[in-house]
């Protein structure tokens, strides 16, 4: 279900390639959050969110500029500016970091868009905008992951581990939520040019039927 290492690989070959090219602030920022593979997006929002003190879910330029130095993205001063500048569009001095990780994600399709929207609602069992190692039971079947057949590993140990494939390396708490998730997979969307593939991954992975 998750990005396979050689998903991986191919995305941050492609996000290299695309930091060469890249001359818009937002394509630059986005390429080298993707050459830190399918969690770089979903990273740099859980920087923003630890300094967010205030619970106001807001940056001004200031922490803005703090936020992107401590994930260590690498902008000039003049293209944090313009970035914040073409972000703030109502012109207020802050910057709403949510509208900011979405148009951070690479562009995708409608149907694209959907189709993770639904693998999420079937993995978030109670429905809470969350998704834990109690959602993931009797959705998720560790009877053939091979360190449950020989012992080594518990069910709940299983189903940690796959939850910790679409956390923060650097922050795992073992809950995914819909933004994370999205995030997550808009950098794997990113490693797949054919619809087709994509589309049957994700079918295949959550059993999304229609």
């Amino acid at each position: 279900m998750a990005c396979t290492q050689r998903g991986e690989r191919e995305m941050q070959l492609k996000a290299k390639q695309m930091a060469k090219t890249a001359r818009n602030p937002i394509d630059i920022l986005r390429a080298q959050c993707l050459q830190r593979g399918a969690n770089g997006i979903k990273g740099l929002g859980r920087t923003f969110k630890i300094m967010d003190d205030d619970g106001s879910r807001s940056l001004d330029f200031k922490e803005f500029r703090k936020g992107l130095h401590d994930y260590g993205c690498m902008l000039s001063k003049e293209q944090e500016q313009e970035l914040f500048t073409s972000l703030d569009k109502d012109g207020s001095g802050s910057l709403d970091f949510d509208e900011f990780l979405i148009a951070l994600r690479p562009p995708m399709s409608n149907h694209r868009k959907e189709l993770i929207n639904k693998a999420f609602r079937i993995l978030d069992k109670t429905g809470d905008g969350q998704i834990t190692v109690e959602d993931l039971k009797g959705v998720y079947n560790v009877k053939k992951h091979p360190k449950y057949l020989n012992g080594e590993w518990t069910e709940d140990r299983c189903l940690r581990t796959f939850l910790d494939n679409f956390d923060d390396p650097n922050n795992k708490d073992g809950v995914i939520t819909e933004e994370e998730f999205q995030n997550y997979y808009a950098g794997v969307s990113a490693s797949i040019d054919q619809d087709a593939y994509f589309d049957l991954m994700m079918r295949n992975a959550y059993k999304i039927k229609g």
